[in-house]
């Protein structure tokens, strides 16, 4: 079998070959508990959003100035955050819980780094150099010198971008390595999610950020576990679930979009009509306005109702587009010896899925519906990149 380079441009040797060759005995099994914990992290994160809990720990990364979280009113004092918002203890737990889950994640993202890397020339070195960076940026950022901890943040990521691209994946060090990478993008993308007053953009890229670390590490699981699904077909079958996952991703987004600009009952209580209309007023020149500027209050909204309308609407058409295509993939899978399994789980999910996307509109959304929909976009994405991990040709 032969073994991918260590480095761009030179050849495996025997003695790369020996060296470099499998993950970590017990990665896999470390793989799937992050996996576990990452779908917790999204799942926890949507109810903390959608109960409007998202600012109800206005500083980063305490809460009121608490490594915890404050349980009364007293205990917060004359702290700077109270200017931003007044605390209110019912909600401080849910942002600061999430946080906390947050970080065990990524504590066992950098020791699957660790493992992955460990057999690369300096791996663990880079690896730990660039966790330090960021945890030295933390307190310097706690300290408003922002400035610097930015440097920090951005050398710890080139850091571990620059040891992505160079190394191979044939011990997952490449795709370790890039979740590291991501997850402390993550973590930026949460800070400026409290400091930036949930500005959508930043609240969809934390969205998309956090389901691109589950896409990853469900990969990574899957390809340290080495149970390959064998097919004849297994090229074309990996373009349609790549072509599923890019329409997926496109919806992703654009429920991401439509949660962070509280565009989720423009329509009000109709479905499929709108406001009372197959085809109501819209604005989309305003409604897809990425950057409205810093130091606005996003919670709530500033959109106007048009501009809504026309978000509410985007969020249905790609529904339906994605709705035919997973179905019709779920058939095809159908019609595939040894895939009934798969493609009874796809269209259970996308069925589901679509249902509890009507429920949120026709119930005016319930918390249980609308975390059960980001739930159910999760499980969707579980499945696909889980295909797209397993599906081998029977010669490879």
């Amino acid at each position: 079998m032969s073994v991918a380079p260590n480095e761009p441009g030179r050849p495996a040797t025997a003695a790369t070959t020996a060296r470099v060759t499998r993950p970590a005995r017990h990665f896999h099994r470390l793989a799937w508990l992050a996996v576990a914990l990452a779908l917790g992290v999204i799942v926890f994160g949507a109810f903390v959003r959608l109960s409007d809990a998202g600012l109800s720990c206005p500083d980063w990364p305490t809460c009121y100035g608490q490594a915890a979280w404050p349980t009364a009113v007293d205990q917060v004092g004359d702290h700077a955050a109270t200017a931003i918002r007044p605390v209110d203890t019912s909600k401080a737990w849910r942002e600061q819980l999430h946080r906390m889950i947050a970080g065990a994640l990524g504590v066992l993202v950098l020791a699957l780094a660790l493992l992955a890397a460990r057999k690369r020339p300096h791996g663990a070195a880079q690896v730990l150099a660039a966790s330090a960076l960021v945890a030295i940026g933390i307190p310097l950022y706690m300290h408003e010198q922002h400035v610097a901890a930015s440097v920090l943040a951005i050398l710890a990521e080139a850091t571990l971008l620059f040891a992505a691209w160079r190394w191979s994946n044939t011990d997952l060090a490449r795709v370790a390595t890039l979740t590291l990478a991501v997850i402390i993008f993550q973590a930026l993308l949460g800070m400026w999610t409290v400091t930036w007053l949930l500005k959508p953009v930043v609240v969809m890229g934390h969205l998309l950020g956090g389901l691109l670390t589950f896409s990853l590490l469900v990969w990574m699981a899957w390809r340290a576990t080495n149970v390959p699904i064998r097919l004849a077909e297994a090229t074309r079958v990996r373009q349609l679930v790549v072509l599923g996952l890019v329409l997926l991703g496109i919806q992703i987004a654009l429920g991401g979009w439509t949660s962070a600009n509280y565009a989720a009952l423009a329509c009000a209580t109709d479905f499929p009509k709108c406001v009372g209309q197959w085809w109501p007023p819209t604005d989309f020149s305003e409604g897809f306005v990425l950057w409205h500027g810093i130091g606005a209050d996003y919670e709530g909204g500033l959109l106007g109702g048009a501009a809504r309308i026309a978000i509410q609407m985007t969020h249905r058409i790609m529904a339906l587009v994605v709705f035919v295509y997973l179905l019709g993939l779920a058939a095809k899978l159908l019609r595939t010896p040894g895939m009934r399994g798969w493609a009874s789980l796809l269209g259970l999910l996308t069925l589901a899925q679509v249902g509890l996307g009507i429920a949120n509109v026709k119930l005016a959304l319930p918390l249980w519906t609308a975390v059960g929909h980001n739930a159910g976009a999760t499980l969707l994405l579980f499945v696909l990149v889980s295909l797209l991990a397993r599906l081998r040709s029977p010669e490879a």
